[in-house]
């Protein structure tokens, strides 16, 4: 339990966190992007709800994923930031715009008699198509890391386009999407219609995300793509139950179990999650940097250390704070005595 090895594991419960907080909220854009029928500002307007009073906050995890790789892996974030600088600077300008559109949108369309109008019909288009590039785009930085192509000679374009990153940034995407659904059927509890529509998106995603999951690993194997789980046998079981929640999540979700669905849902995203830095290991970026070649000085890496422990006892309580007050009574959060 190495300095560099904790620190690696902190980006990696960082970069759960964000798929499970900021992945759902694009996946909520999606979803604002394919809403349709006559329940389609119904729809709009529970994604809206869902999302405002959290959205924001959700983004903390990706800035501690790039300080902490920043800080304590240097060799690494400058690896990173010039093979993927075009793919990265896609989604910060994505991430920018769909926030931009979302607040617009929002405060242009503020009002009990507001009739929506031609502007915020292009903020909702803005809005939702950056919602659907963003994770794409993360989606083959992450397959193009996995695949060992962020190598020093690779350029500016050989890491992220190819075949199987492009299958990475479609499974995160259809990912993220699955996720969402599951969120809005709890937060439509209420409108049994609405929560029926949400249940069949997720249904529809859900059984695209298997797929999807299924040809990342089939394309992985026909392009070598470098893995280094043959040292750890027992990552078959991490697939295994992985593959397991899924099919369970489905079947949560055709019987109508919503909360226990969703449960299913978020342990999937963080075995998939898990289950790629465990692949991984000891590589921050296969096939040449490891976790302990790019470490930072100790004296560094120890005060991120405490850094971060001081940060995480006023983060996760804020965090539950947070969702007590505006999606206790959703979540049925425990009572907290204020």
């Amino acid at each position: 339990m190495t300095l560099p090895f904790l620190l690696a594991i902190s980006i990696l419960v960082s970069l759960a966190f964000y798929a499970l907080l900021g992945g759902a909220d694009y996946g909520g854009g999606v979803w604002d992007l394919l809403a349709s029928g006559k329940n389609a500002e119904a729809q709009r307007k529970t994604i809206v709800e869902a999302m405002g009073p959290v959205w924001e906050a959700n983004h903390v995890w990706l800035i501690l994923v790039v300080v902490v790789l920043f800080t304590a892996f240097p060799p690494a974030f400058a690896r990173l930031s010039i093979v993927f600088h075009i793919p990265l600077s896609i989604a910060l300008v994505g991430i920018v715009l769909r926030g931009c559109a979302f607040a617009f949108r929002h405060y242009h369309g503020h009002g009990e008699d507001h009739v929506p109008d031609e502007w915020e019909w292009r903020w909702g288009r803005l809005f939702a198509i950056a919602s659907l590039m963003t994770p794409v785009v993360l989606g083959t930085v992450v397959g193009g890391i996995y695949a060992g192509r962020a190598r020093a000679d690779a350029g500016f374009l050989y890491g992220w386009l190819g075949l199987f990153p492009a299958a990475v940034g479609v499974f995160t995407l259809s990912l993220f999407a699955y996720l969402a659904a599951m969120y809005l059927t709890i937060e439509s509890a209420d409108q049994p219609e609405l929560q029926e529509h949400f249940r069949t998106k997720a249904l529809w995603s859900g059984t695209v995300t298997i797929l999807t999951g299924a040809s990342v690993l089939l394309i992985g194997r026909e392009t070598n793509v470098v893995a280094t789980h043959a040292i750890y046998p027992w990552i078959w079981v991490v697939q295994a139950v992985t593959f397991a929640l899924a099919l369970l999540a489905l079947l949560a979700t055709i019987r109508r179990f919503f909360r226990a669905a969703l449960v299913f849902v978020i342990l999937q995203v963080a075995f998939i999650v898990g289950g790629l830095g465990v692949r991984q290991y000891p590589y921050l970026i296969p096939p040449d940097i490891t976790i302990y070649s790019a470490a930072a000085p100790d004296a560094t890496l120890r005060a991120l250390m405490v850094a971060l422990v001081a940060g995480a006892v006023v983060l996760f309580p804020s965090f539950y704070f947070l969702f007590y007050v505006f999606k206790g009574s959703i979540l049925k959060l425990p009572k907290a005595n204020l």
